[in-house]
């Protein structure tokens, strides 16, 4: 859907993307090699709880490189970002097992503050484990934007 124009003028990314006052925060964008199409779309963010702790978290990182492509050839722009995650299989019996639970609210909430900081208009969550599914959850029901 390349050239498609999009009316920003009501999604959260035209605080960071559109007009003037906007041009030091499109340099940032531009430093990191988005071309100026893409800063004008809709921004997507892509939040992942990959990482090497469990096999439930394991393969996300491949599965977020799909999404994103999947975005980009939606008309959108994603934006990547990874939350943490404990594994209930790892942390029970031993003094880990105070971390489980509060991983689940710690991931909602990093969630939840890079797509409002960051101004994204969408999100689309990947998680694997039975923290970090309820945690991306509860970050997309308190952000209400299309997830």
């Amino acid at each position: 859907m390349k050239n498609r124009q999009f009316d920003k003028s009501k999604l959260p990314s035209r605080h960071v993307t559109e007009g003037p006052a906007r041009a030091p925060h499109r340099s940032y964008f531009y430093a990191m090699g988005i071309s100026e199409e893409e800063i004008h779309q809709p921004w997507v963010g892509v939040a992942t709880c990959w990482n090497e702790a469990a096999p439930c978290n394991i393969a996300l990182n491949r599965q977020a490189q799909a999404v994103k492509q999947g975005v980009k050839v939606g008309g959108g722009t994603p934006r990547e970002f990874t939350t943490i995650t404990v594994t209930d299989g790892i942390a029970m019996g031993h003094e880990g097992m105070r971390s489980s639970l509060a991983s689940r609210d710690a991931i909602a909430d990093t969630v939840e503050l890079t797509m409002r900081g960051h101004c994204y208009d969408a999100i689309v969550g990947l998680a694997g484990c039975d923290k970090s599914l309820p945690g991306m959850m509860m970050a997309m029901v308190r952000l209400n934007v299309p997830s």
